[in-house]
């Protein structure tokens, strides 16, 4: 992204539509956000340098990047051909980042947020980028304290990614409503399966579900209208929950909690990928998709922020709430045709309960969400996998 963040935008806009057209259809790769650890406290601990310098050398390095606050790391697949590929990536890095990170002697968690760890103790890391998100933002991006999963979905044709960030507009409070891991903020249980989504979406500007655009020509007029009146000045300040990516010709979902077990997170990939490239097939065939307003799809994502799996969405076809589950098992019939081709269909299913569920459950039984949270750190020589 380097070279392309340092373009003027209109060099960048324009880069970024030849990028598209000739790029490669249905890669997928996956980027995953964890939560740097004092191991015997479990407060967030800024370490983020350490673990980097540390990673020198090493095959992870590349893959190792920092993400806003210095107590939260990132691990990257890179680009891949297929799912079964970008699987065994999402294991790899995970493995790798716990060894790092058991050699620092780090503890490491993957949920939504950190359940209590205040805001105020988190040092930004020195990047001109974060530093300039910094200076525009304050308290926003102070208090963004969060963790998340972003898959990238390789899309060709400038016009057909547009399409494609259309259609999952669509889907984004069932995939929040799979992820959903955060239900503790602020040493406060939330009564929410992700308040994860209310601190990030409802605080940054130019966040949450986008509107709709007609093509990349609107979507374009639409970036320029920004940089011309200074309110970005780099394409990665448009934080959308699903976005066109302007560095790489992509389709970037970013709507998901963190993910505490690998297994989750693989399936949680695996579908946003099916969507992706089930999405665009439908596209090329001329097949309908929905065009669902802004508004209504808002309902469901307060559904999926409040109760996660557990009460239902709004099918807007027959006008009436289901299962969440149920629209998460539709889904995936809808896509296991695609899915078989690009290696994902193993990976999909729902699952018997989320992350969100998973913890409040215990916290029934234990009586201490600090004691749940507890549960599920990676500490030294466990595997992050588990």
């Amino acid at each position: 992204m380097g070279d392309q963040q340092r373009l003027a935008p209109e060099e960048q806009i324009q880069s970024a539509r030849e990028a598209f057209e000739d790029g490669q259809d249905f890669t997928i790769a996956v980027e995953e956000e964890f939560a740097l650890l004092d191991p015997d406290t479990l407060e967030l601990t800024n370490r983020f340098e350490e673990l980097k310098a540390g990673a020198a050398g090493t095959d992870l390095d590349e893959h190792l990047v920092g993400e806003l606050i210095a107590s939260e790391i990132e691990v990257k697949t890179g680009r891949c051909a297929n799912f079964g590929e970008a699987a065994e990536r999402m294991a790899e890095r995970r493995a790798q980042l716990a060894e790092l990170a058991d050699r620092f002697g780090v503890g490491l968690a993957s949920t939504g947020t950190h359940p209590w760890s205040r805001w105020q103790d988190q040092r930004i890391i020195d990047t001109p980028h974060y530093r300039r998100n910094n200076e525009l933002l304050q308290y926003v991006v102070w208090r963004n304290n969060s963790f998340g999963i972003h898959a990238h979905i390789g899309i060709r044709g400038a016009d057909r990614a547009v399409a494609v960030c259309n259609a999952f507009r669509n889907v984004l409070p069932e995939l929040l409503a799979v992820s959903a891991s955060s239900p503790f903020l602020e040493d406060c249980v939330t009564g929410l399966h992700s308040v994860r989504t209310e601190i990030f979406t409802k605080l940054f500007p130019r966040c949450g579900v986008p509107d709709a655009f007609g093509g990349w020509a609107a979507y374009e007029e639409y970036v320029r209208f920004l940089y011309s009146t200074r309110s970005i000045d780099e394409h990665t300040q448009i934080w959308w929950s699903v976005r066109p990516h302007l560095a790489y010709p992509t389709v970037e979902v970013r709507i998901c909690d963190a993910q505490p077990d690998l297994k989750e997170a693989q399936s949680l990939a695996a579908l946003i990928y099916a969507l992706g490239t089930r999405f665009a097939r439908a596209l090329d065939d001329r097949e309908e998709l929905p065009d669902l307003p802004h508004r209504l799809i808002e309902e469901n994502m307060w559904r999926a922020i409040r109760y996660g799996l557990t009460d239902g969405l709004i099918d807007f076809e027959r006008g009436e709430v289901v299962p969440a589950r149920a629209r998460i098992e539709a889904l995936i019939e809808w896509v296991l045709p695609v899915a078989e081709e690009i290696g994902a269909a193993p990976y999909l299913a729902v699952p018997a309960a989320n992350a969100a569920e998973r913890q409040y459950e215990r916290v029934l039984e234990l009586g201490s969400h600090r004691e749940v949270f507890a549960e599920l750190v990676r500490r030294p020589r466990e595997r992050v996998g588990g």
